[in-house]
């Protein structure tokens, strides 16, 4: 299990890219991701299962994602949140 030790950011609000915060949180609190796009409807669930399957390969259990969408696509927020997740120490 990696373990989140500081909040971390990776990413731009320019158009195509995605600007994600990682925030560590209490053990046994599990993962909360929010996320702010204009196509959160349309692609919302394809962009959290994006992120639990980076978390998951990242054996991430506990802490709070952050995503503030402008289009990216999926290899842009795995790219964005594997740096954040490495920069927060995991």
């Amino acid at each position: 299990m990696s373990q989140i030790k500081k909040m971390a950011i990776a990413g731009t609000m320019e158009s195509n890219d995605i600007l994600i915060t990682v925030a560590p949180t209490a053990a046994g609190a599990g993962i909360a991701i929010e996320l702010t796009s204009p196509v959160l409807k349309q692609y919302g669930r394809q962009m959290k299962a994006v992120i639990e399957e980076v978390l998951a390969e990242h054996h991430v259990t506990d802490a709070v994602i952050n995503g503030s969408d402008k289009g990216a696509l999926d290899c842009t927020i795995k790219a964005r949140l594997i740096t954040a997740l490495e920069r927060a120490g995991e």
